[in-house]
């Protein structure tokens, strides 16, 4: 697994407003710590599209391989288990990396 990777994602068992389910993630956490450590920091995805400040948009493409579009929640940013991941789908693009950065950097300052 590598940074940018999307990978699905069992987030079971939940508590609260936490997002649950089998659901995409985007692998955010270096590489350094993906190939040293049995966890990764990831922001879950979903396909209900609120437009809320701290998310970023991905239209489904060949790279991503969604199969809609959907939203990068990055105010649920989490650590997980690799033992959560069932299989990779695709990966998201540079760009894409640095919006989520610039929107988690507003959401741990704001």
């Amino acid at each position: 697994m590598k940074q940018k990777d999307i990978f699905l994602a069992n987030l079971n068992p939940s508590k609260g407003s936490e997002q649950q389910g089998i659901r995409p993630v985007v692998i955010i956490s270096g590489n350094a710590m993906n190939d040293n450590l049995e966890v990764c920091i990831a922001c879950p995805l979903s396909s209900v599209i609120k437009g809320y400040a701290g998310c970023v948009y991905l239209k489904k493409d060949d790279q991503n391989n969604l199969n809609n579009d959907s939203e990068v929640i990055c105010f649920q940013i989490r650590i997980i288990s690799n033992d959560r991941l069932i299989s990779r789908m695709g990966e998201i693009s540079d760009f894409q990396l640095n919006e989520i950065k610039k929107k988690l950097f507003e959401v741990l300052t704001f």
